[in-house]
């Protein structure tokens, strides 16, 4: 507390004109930032290669004043001053920005990769978009942890002042955090060995819904509503669930029937075939013709003959699996329609016996 107080009493100290001054300075190096911005957007065109030299100017405006104020406030003592000491290190106002200033900077070459470096791999060997969110985890996280490693180690930061700090942590993790460690764990084995991926359809308790993202601890999913769930990592491991897309897009649909008794069965097949054909080449090029569709009589219903259709789509994005069948239904009933086939509802006969 005594270091601390010291501390505020030597900023109040010191002269008016240096505090000016580094106003002065800081104005100074954020007026450059916002000149070559207005001078990227009047020149550079092309979007992408403006977003580039901005975040360039971005980094080196952070670089510019973080050796400023290093440079700056060197004269003056408080910010080698120790605040308080953790294990046999030294904790200082200069070791705190920077750690600080050095994670911000991973962050930002975290964000860089991501978005201008990591793409054009992607894109060179055509990697899906469940490796492409798996990779950019792993870099964000592996960066961040090495700018982290690289900055305390570099200052003079004892790692082995955390040896109290982990013995503590490894018995909460025992005792209390068994299942945020599971689902960390889990987590893990699920980017590396991808049961499921983002983009995928999967159905959990009956529930369709679309992978959006796969954190460290919890999995986020889009429903058909477009609700979230938030599903903890260890689940897909440990409970039993349906991955549509785990190595086929493809999905097999079906659309069932019933025609009256009477009906011609062969041509009730013919029809339903060719309903599936046209609307493959009318409106929905996404219906396969190789699996060809495939007509099944089910069954002798009690107030019909009941027949089931067979077909596949190639991929199950947009609502297709949805929003084929419908289509298939409206085309069905009009053939029927063409073709004086009737599709039965039930009914009953009540016969009245007097006494």
């Amino acid at each position: 507390m005594d270091t601390l107080i010291n501390g505020i009493d030597t900023i109040y100290t010191l002269d008016v004109r240096f505090w000016l001054g580094a106003i002065v300075g800081l104005v100074l190096i954020l007026a450059l930032r916002f000149g070559f911005h207005k001078a990227l957007e009047r020149v550079v065109k092309n979007e992408r290669t403006r977003l580039f030299l901005e975040t360039l100017v971005n980094w080196l405006t952070l670089f510019a004043i973080v050796i400023y104020f290093f440079t700056y406030f060197s004269q003056t003592s408080f910010i080698y001053r120790t605040l308080f000491i953790f294990g046999d290190t030294d904790i200082t106002v200069f070791l705190i920005l920077t750690v600080v200033f050095s994670l911000i900077l991973a962050v930002k070459i975290s964000n860089a990769i991501r978005s201008y470096i990591l793409p054009t791999v992607y894109d060179k060997y055509g990697l899906d978009r469940g490796i492409q969110a798996s990779m950019n985890t792993f870099f964000h996280y592996l960066i961040i942890t090495i700018a982290i490693l690289i900055a305390i180690s570099s200052i003079g930061f004892d790692l082995t002042s955390f040896t109290v700090f982990a013995s503590v942590l490894g018995v909460g993790i025992g005792f209390g955090l068994q299942n945020v460690m599971s689902n960390f764990i889990s987590g893990l084995i699920i980017l590396f060995e991808r049961p499921i991926k983002v983009g995928d359809r999967i159905i959990i308790d009956g529930t369709i819904a679309d992978v959006e993202e796969i954190k460290l601890r919890a999995t986020i999913v889009r429903t058909r509503v477009h609700e979230r769930m938030i599903i903890p990592n260890s689940y897909f491991l440990e409970e039993k669930f349906v991955n549509r897309s785990y190595a086929d897009t493809r999905l097999r649909l079906a659309v069932d029937v019933g025609v009256s008794y009477g009906s011609d069965v062969m041509l009730v097949k013919k029809l339903l075939k060719e309903s599936v054909i046209e609307l493959g080449e009318e409106k929905w090029t996404n219906i396969l013709k190789d699996p060809e569709p495939r007509v099944f009589f089910e069954e002798f219903g009690e107030s019909s003959l009941d027949f089931s259709v067979w077909f596949w789509i190639d991929t199950q994005s947009e609502e297709r699996e949805f929003r084929i069948p419908s289509d298939l239904r409206f085309k069905i009933f009009q053939k029927f329609e063409e073709h004086h086939i009737e599709i039965p509802f039930p009914q009953r006969d009540v016969h009245m016996k007097s006494t």
